[in-house]
């Protein structure tokens, strides 16, 4: 009986030393990138598919993202873009969801990122557009329309926002 009541209290102390982190503890992390290389053959498609050369960079984006664990990937409705986040997704073991560019950063999508890793897949001007609008300012414009290769990458610790640019060629 002895036993157990020191048992008893040993967990309840436990487990009273074992609070949740308050929020100025949870750290968020996006990385944020453009769709890979799409297909211009056809001026009028404003649909386009990924072109070989996309398709090869959109396996590196996620063999670039193996060593970090991803919880969420998210894509605009573009076969594009698509096609870039499910080799991410693929290669996580989890489902792209898809996002509206013209509702960048609301409440919805705050909540049900908080406290995770995700990844973002858009385009040449809602990219860095989202990315502002997480960080507060106008700190970046739309990429060149040749650019593939920008991995934004935000965290989000209480109200301590950081962001750093890497360029992966």
């Amino acid at each position: 009986m002895k036993k157990l009541y020191i048992l008893f209290i040993f967990i309840f102390t436990l487990a009273s030393c074992a609070q949740a982190p308050s929020e100025e503890q949870i750290t968020t992390t996006y990385f944020f990138i453009r769709h890979a290389e799409k297909d211009l053959s056809d001026p009028s498609n404003k649909n386009p598919t990924l072109t070989e050369e996309g398709k090869t960079r959109a396996q590196e984006w996620a063999k670039s993202l193996t060593e970090t664990k991803v919880d969420l990937v998210f894509s605009t409705n573009y076969d594009r873009t698509l096609q870039t986040a499910e080799p991410i997704a693929k290669s996580q073991g989890i489902e792209v969801s898809l996002y509206d560019p013209r509702k960048l950063n609301d409440s919805d999508f705050q909540q049900k990122t908080k406290g995770k890793t995700s990844v973002v897949v858009g385009h040449s001007n809602t990219t860095p557009s989202f990315v502002n609008k997480i960080i507060g300012k106008e700190k970046y414009s739309s990429l060149d329309e040749k650019n593939y290769s920008t991995l934004y990458i935000i965290k989000v610790t209480g109200n301590i926002v950081t962001d750093m640019v890497l360029h992966i060629n």
